[in-house]
């Protein structure tokens, strides 16, 4: 999810530390053996705690933990006060202030006292996110009064810039170029975050790098005790964090886990050394998950992250491939650029099938998304954003959409027929371009994962198996660890994105609205282009192949409905403004330059996580279920069984569905 975004590499859930959040069950937490420490697995090494400059969620997994910013989420999904004590919105929307809590200290890892938090920490934090040119800044570069003009160099004076602290009142300001409905809730991420000034030139470059847990201030439920690359990372509870009350757990060790044997998960929980683990149906150790504990499998709810697969429209890295001559890559990088082939490869790829390899089928039914956006996000005239997306989809090509199915949890993006009458088209096209067949896409993944390598090569059997391998041939390219994520979800450009297509990636919002999620392939500057083998225009001026494809792919149009959506600002026009994103969502689902596959969570699974007991959001560091946010979350020392986990559920769903979720104000 790039989420802090990012959207991350557990892309299938395969890995990630479930937190079920929310509103507590019925079960007893009380007793004398009641455990407080944590035990599970992470999947990829965080690069840096510098929680203003990334927005890689292998990272803010980590600090999440670490820092605190003005708002959370509570258990029951509200937007409630962290470091801010109260807030207000002035009437037109433009001008949020808030007003601190007392008491609240930034703290070293050793949990003693550092300095007191200020409202200035949170001017020192804006600006330090400029001067790292943090990969967030686009999401408050336009929005906070004076801030691009300062980022873009046309001033050098930073106190002209929308964030005003008040250190004697305790309050900090925000200046906005227009009313934004999504603006708490954007404070729930990283980007605006405090920072303290003193500890920052202390540091200096070191600051928030992971060779020491020294390298960051913390204000945070926890402190960093203990990392080690690939072996472990381990946190305790701090001890002058100002709402202990609602910390439980007093250690969380993330052990490290390549994938490579799924079985380990559920031989680890079975003698009591890790609190949950997925459970896969594939796997021969299954049986014995069944055989002892029938009653304790629950399914973990779903996120609002999306992983897609993208296409790579202006490859130019050929490192990884297993083309043999510049014909081959001629004839996929013209195929790639027509939309029709496109079209063809999503409709030929079962989901089912796909995702089964990991969750079964109950779990390939639980985590399946066809569209990028959330249905359910927002809603349009009390309804849901998706019921909109798919009239202008009908809209846009009836013949393809009309039998198709956008909510999640349904397989009709697989169809056969629809797909080879879509190549057919494609093939007829691309022949008068002289190109040779068949195709060949290159599909890098992980060698050390086995389940991820099993969904790679289930979407190689379906594609050719549909189309013919006479028409495409899905290569598998099984790389090293560090050689795989550098080609695809670390690559910082589209020059260095290696492949034709991959699933390496996926998003998760960072505030509730969809522009969350539609603004990352804005090829002006979106923060997923890489992914597309793009790099935003803001940045650098397009190459003429990079220009070529983005009018061929009508990405072009696509910024100008992303415009036309952003113009709409008053949050008495919020139906408009969803309407005018699903036109922009429709052009993008239409184009099948992305291909949403799935969503996050959903797995089969064992657990002492006492059902929905930690925090719950759908945007921020807390990004949905499957976080890693340790705050408020409790453990049993039973395992949770499918009936305390459902009546939990039950409850849950009814508190969350009045949760507040925009601007109240607090005074």
């Amino acid at each position: 999810m790039k989420k802090t975004q990012l959207i991350g590499l557990s892309a299938v859930g395969l890995i990630s530390v479930a937190l079920l959040a929310a509103c507590g069950s019925s079960s007893s937490t009380s007793s004398a053996k009641t455990p407080t420490k944590y035990s599970y697995v992470y999947s990829t090494d965080p690069t840096t705690f510098d929680y203003l400059a990334t927005n890689l969620q292998v990272n803010s997994d980590i600090f999440s933990n670490f820092e605190d910013g003005l708002m959370e989420n509570d258990p029951s999904g509200n937007y409630v006060g962290a470091l801010a004590k109260s807030w207000s919105v002035s009437p037109d929307g433009t001008t949020y202030t808030y007003h601190l809590r007392k008491g609240v200290n930034w703290s070293n890892a050793d949990g003693s006292v550092y300095a007191p938090v200020k409202a200035s920490d949170f001017v020192t934090g804006l600006k330090h996110a400029v001067d790292t040119k943090s990969t967030m800044l686009y999401l408050v570069q336009n929005l906070i009064t004076g801030l691009n003009d300062y980022t873009t160099g046309k001033t050098k004076d930073f106190s002209k810039v929308g964030v005003v602290a008040d250190d004697k009142a305790g309050t900090v300001t925000y200046h906005l170029t227009q009313p934004a409905p999504y603006w708490n809730t954007l404070t729930t991420y990283s980007i605006l975050f405090p920072l303290n000034s003193d500890f920052l030139k202390s540091k200096g470059a070191q600051f928030g790098n992971v060779s020491s847990a020294d390298n960051i201030l913390y204000d945070g439920p926890f402190v960093l005790s203990n990392f080690t690359s690939k072996s472990v990372i381990e946190l305790k509870n701090n001890p002058s964090y100002w709402d202990k009350k609602d910390v439980h757990l007093t250690d969380v060790k993330l052990n490290y886990y390549d994938g490579s044997q799924p079985s380990s998960l559920y031989n680890q929980f079975n003698k009591g050394v890790y609190s949950k683990a997925t459970v896969y149906p594939n796997d021969p150790s299954y049986k014995q998950v069944v055989k002892n504990y029938k009653q304790d499998i629950s399914y973990g709810l779903t996120t609002p992250t999306t992983y897609n697969m993208t296409f790579n429209l202006d490859r130019q890295a050929y490192k990884l491939t297993k083309k043999t001559n510049s014909a081959e890559k001629d004839s996929t990088k013209k195929a790639v650029l027509n939309r029709d082939f496109r079209a063809a490869i999503s409709y030929s790829i079962n989901r089912i099938d796909y995702l089964s390899q990991v969750g079964g089928k109950q779990g390939a039914i639980n985590q399946i998304r066809n569209s990028f956006t959330p249905v359910n996000l927002v809603n349009i005239n009390n309804k849901p954003y998706g019921d909109t997306v798919k009239k202008d989809l009908d809209g846009l090509d009836s013949s393809v959409w009309k039998d198709t199915n956008i909510n999640d949890g349904n397989n009709s993006t697989f169809n056969a027929t629809l797909a080879k009458a879509e190549f057919a088209k494609a093939k007829t096209a691309l022949q008068k371009e002289g190109v040779q067949f068949p195709i060949h896409l290159d599909l890098p993944q992980d060698q050390t994962s086995t389940l991820l390598i099993n969904e790679a090569k289930s979407l190689k059997q379906s594609v050719e198996q549909t189309l013919g391998t006479n028409n495409v041939i899905v290569d598998l390219n099984l790389e090293p660890e560090n050689t795989f994520y550098a080609a695809t979800y670390l690559a910082t450009s589209g020059a260095q994105s290696d492949y034709d297509i991959s699933t390496a990636s996926g998003w998760g919002p960072d505030y509730i609205d969809p522009a969350t999620f539609l603004n990352i392939y804005d090829t002006r500057h979106g923060d997923q282009l890489q992914t597309l083998g793009l790099t935003g225009t803001d940045v650098q001026k397009a190459s003429p192949s990079e220009a070529a494809a983005i009018k061929a792919t009508g990405l072009d149009q696509y910024d100008t409905l992303l415009d036309k959506a952003a113009k709409i600002t008053s949050t008495k026009q919020l139906d408009e403004r969803y309407e005018a994103y699903a036109k922009a969502e429709a052009f993008l689902d239409n184009s099948f330059i992305e291909i949403p596959l799935s969503t996050a969570g959903g797995l089969p699974q064992l657990t002492k996580v006492v059902p929905f007991t930690g925090s719950y959001g759908l945007c921020g560091v807390s990004n949905g279920l499957t976080a890693t946010r340790f705050k408020y979350v409790k453990l049993q020392d039973k395992p949770v069984t499918a009936a305390q986990y459902n009546k939990a559920k039950a409850k849950f769903e009814k508190v969350t569905a009045k949760s507040k979720v925009l601007d109240e104000v607090k005074n």
